[in-house]
């Protein structure tokens, strides 16, 4: 009898499947508080250079998926491509079309989810995304509907933030104050080459990546935060969620993580924090 038990195939724990809509749900909510395009203010230069990166040309159709207040699709406008920025958070299309009519710029913002992009197959040219569908939940799911919507011998341009630099750095710090959701994929593995190899396997034709280095600067570690709790949702929505003590403590542990990568030396005075992307350039298989 135990010789046959001991024969037996252990049972296997349960494979936990998160609720991605739940998740969108909540992900929408916390983009929508704060003024994320404040914060989009300050990462301009790294749409440019990705739209570079690309080389997009005159008259292509573009898409910028999680185009937040419409970095990229600004960027791609005007290099004289026919642009379409989507987000789920109509507060900043709202943004971005202001910015867009500003400068005399046509784009076209739509609502739409980075997971079920309402376009036919192949429908552009190029496809970028800047900090943006690297927060979508399933990353297989995101990764699938940028590919499809991008024509064969297109391109699809990502900007990713990096597991070891400073923004993963901080979403783990996050992490240690309110655990993430289980079984859910961080969003900082976009920033890994060999991730993006997994999830887009077989429509790539071609992939080249770059690591860059994004500059904060604020006149002191401490503006920088009180900057991000105001203006940033996930920022401002972990702090919320803690006792005024937890708050304190997290205050103190970004503010030496801000120290840490500053390429000031971490000094008193202003700051200059190195945040590294990996800029990706894909041609569609």
């Amino acid at each position: 009898m135990l010789k046959e038990a001991l024969l037996m195939p252990s049972p296997q724990p349960p494979v936990y499947l998160p609720d991605f809509e739940a998740i969108k749900k909540r992900q929408q909510a916390t983009w929508a508080s704060g003024d994320f395009s404040v914060v989009a203010s300050r990462i301009v230069l790294q749409a440019e250079q990705l739209c570079e990166a690309v080389d997009l040309q005159a008259g292509w159709r573009v898409l910028d998926v999680a185009t937040g207040s419409g970095n990229a699709a600004i960027a791609a406008a005007r290099r004289g491509c026919r642009v379409i920025g989507t987000d789920y958070v109509p507060a900043l299309l709202d943004a971005g079309r202001i910015r867009a009519k500003a400068e005399q710029l046509l784009v076209d913002f739509l609502e739409a989810d980075a997971e079920n992009l309402p376009f036919p197959t192949a429908s552009f040219d190029a496809v970028v995304s800047i900090y943006g569908a690297m927060f979508a939940p399933d990353h297989k799911k995101a990764a699938s509907e940028l590919a499809r919507v991008c024509r064969p011998g297109g391109k699809i341009g990502l900007a990713s933030w990096t597991p070891d630099g400073f923004i993963g750095e901080m979403f783990r710090l996050f992490g240690k104050y309110l655990p993430p959701t289980a079984g859910l994929t961080p969003p900082i593995r976009w920033g890994d080459e060999a991730h993006l190899k997994s999830l887009f396997g077989g429509k790539i034709a071609s992939m080249t990546h770059q690591r860059r280095t994004a500059i904060f600067r604020f006149e002191s570690a401490k503006e920088n935060v009180d900057f991000f709790r105001e203006y940033y949702g996930p920022t401002l929505k972990t702090f919320e969620a803690l006792p005024l003590s937890q708050q304190a403590a997290l205050e103190q542990e970004m503010i030496a993580l801000n120290l840490k990568y500053d390429r000031n030396g971490g000094k008193s005075g202003p700051i200059a924090i190195a945040a590294d992307y990996l800029e990706t350039v894909i041609v569609r298989a």
